[in-house]
């Protein structure tokens, strides 16, 4: 197995982990207080992993570029941040994680505009799949 994929569901699992303790997280407090809250921890325990794991000619490689698209990908994270806690305070983690995962679609859509990665059989099925399950858990 390629290390990324071992990454990637790495990845999948802290963020269902994630979702759950931010639902309890959330418990009594607005969703905008509780994102407020969570990005702060985020920003700690990011600049813990940067000084320990990023070392200090690395930042030098640092370009325009990466500061303005890194940038883009800041805010429209905050963006989605923002709202998913609004939708997880007042929705179930199930119907919210599973609407949210969505993002799926639109990750390969723009891939492919923008990016020019090639989509394949698989992944059109695999993306018509994703539309199916949100068109079943949105509809009660």
């Amino acid at each position: 197995m390629k290390p990324w994929i071992g990454f990637a569901f790495t990845a999948m699992v802290f963020a269902g982990v994630t979702t759950v303790m931010a639902k309890q997280g959330l418990d009594g407090i607005s969703g905008e207080l509780g994102v407020v809250v969570r990005s702060l921890y985020v920003a700690l325990f990011i600049g813990g992993f940067a000084l320990l794991f990023i070392a200090a000619t690395e930042w030098k490689t640092l370009q325009r570029s990466n500061l303005v698209w890194l940038g883009i990908s800041s805010a429209t994270t905050a963006i989605s941040w923002i709202y998913f806690y609004k939708a997880l305070k007042l929705g179930d983690v199930a119907t919210v994680t599973l609407i949210d995962k969505g993002s799926t679609v639109v990750a390969i859509l723009l891939a492919w505009l923008l990016l020019k990665e090639v989509i394949t059989l698989r992944i059109m099925l695999g993306a018509a799949l994703i539309i199916a399950g949100l068109l079943v858990i949105s509809r009660k």
